[in-house]
């Protein structure tokens, strides 16, 4: 009888450590998601070069998918921009942040390929972006 109630105020005990231990962490999805960039663009089609015009505040970050109609197969950053990082999240979707403490403008470049209803092709998205 006395090995039980030891067992179980250790249970109880392990269990309360494992919780506030997991309650700590942050899990992954818990974090708040990074919001499309405002965007402004001219989409060409595949095999085609595009720009676009983004604006994201000073130290803030924002999602850039590739919109050209059909499926992205592939893309690279093809030109880094200066006063940012550009980061791919998969083929179809990169994420850019701006500096912290920096206004003014950055310019870089994606390179993706696809397939669209009409063609296939590489194309280079050039975008210009102004920090606020």
């Amino acid at each position: 009888m006395k090995t039980s109630i030891v067992t179980t105020r250790l249970s109880t005990a392990a269990a309360l450590a494992f919780i506030l231990a997991a309650s700590s962490v942050v899990p992954a999805s818990s974090a708040q998601p990074v919001p499309e960039c405002s965007m402004s663009v001219t989409l060409a089609d595949w095999g085609e070069n595009s720009t676009g015009d983004i604006d994201v505040a000073s130290g803030q970050s924002c999602q850039i998918p590739i919109g050209i109609r059909g499926t992205v197969t592939d893309s690279s950053i093809s030109q880094k921009p200066a006063y940012g990082r550009l980061k791919k999240i998969n083929a179809s979707t990169f994420e850019y942040r701006a500096k912290a403490k920096y206004k003014g403008s950055d310019t870089f470049a994606i390179k993706a390929t696809g397939q669209g209803p009409k063609t296939s092709g590489t194309s280079v998205i050039t975008v210009h972006a102004t920090i606020k």
